[in-house]
């Protein structure tokens, strides 16, 4: 039984539809998963019982997977096919509709200044973070290394997960909450829908590896 003293992490895991809620108040799951839901409410200024009561009416989706239970090898190679894959195609087409808004609306005071410069280190960063996870860690993990032999790569790969949350808090301030101004064009628009897209799913993607797989393959 689940109540407000149960973690993010643990609501996200075993809750149907728990990310969507979180998502949908801005609670962050991933990073910050290990804290309880009356915590996390109260430095948001939410009403944990009431994000409780969304909880347990939101009900399962039909794209949500129980993961908790299935087969390590199974959980990476969707993480990789899901997730990975997704933001080697939508970061380079972000990264050039930034830099096209930036460049045609230069002289408007709500233009994103720096926005394209920060997907660009943001896009830096996540692809060598991929190659880490795809070329060292994943493949020990499918070939059955667990525990310590895995503890130093998964601790890295968590600060790292530290760091995008906070570059994705960076992101969401410079385009002002992804709100475009009025008159904004349709790049403009499509830029902020696609980023905030792209804010979603990689916490659902850091939420699966901190929560599910990297605990389940230290206590193996």
């Amino acid at each position: 039984m689940f109540n407000t003293n149960t973690t993010l992490a643990q609501l996200a895991t075993t809750q149907p539809g728990a990310t969507r809620v979180f998502l949908r108040h801005r609670l962050d799951f991933c990073c910050g998963g290990r804290q309880t839901l009356v915590h996390a409410c109260h430095e948001a200024g939410l009403n944990p019982e009431q994000v409780l009561d969304e909880i347990a009416t939101a009900g399962a989706d039909p794209t949500d997977e129980r993961w908790e239970t299935k087969p390590l090898p199974e959980l990476v190679q969707f993480i990789v096919t899901r997730y990975h894959d997704s933001l080697r195609v939508d970061l380079p087409a972000l990264l050039e509709a930034a830099q096209r808004v930036e460049r045609v609306h230069a002289d408007k005071p709500s233009c994103p200044h720096g926005l394209a410069a920060e997907i660009e280190n943001f896009q830096t960063e996540i692809l060598q973070h991929l190659a880490k996870e795809e070329h060292a860690l994943f493949p020990a993990i499918v070939a059955g290394s667990h525990g310590v032999q895995v503890h130093m790569p998964v601790r890295v790969l968590m600060q790292e997960h530290d760091d995008h949350g906070a570059n994705l808090k960076l992101l969401r301030e410079l385009a002002t909450d992804y709100v475009p101004p009025a008159k904004a064009c349709a790049t403009w628009r499509a830029l902020y829908s696609g980023l905030e897209k792209l804010e979603a799913e990689l916490m659902q993607h850091i939420h699966l590896e901190n929560n599910v797989l990297f605990p389940r393959a230290l206590n193996n």
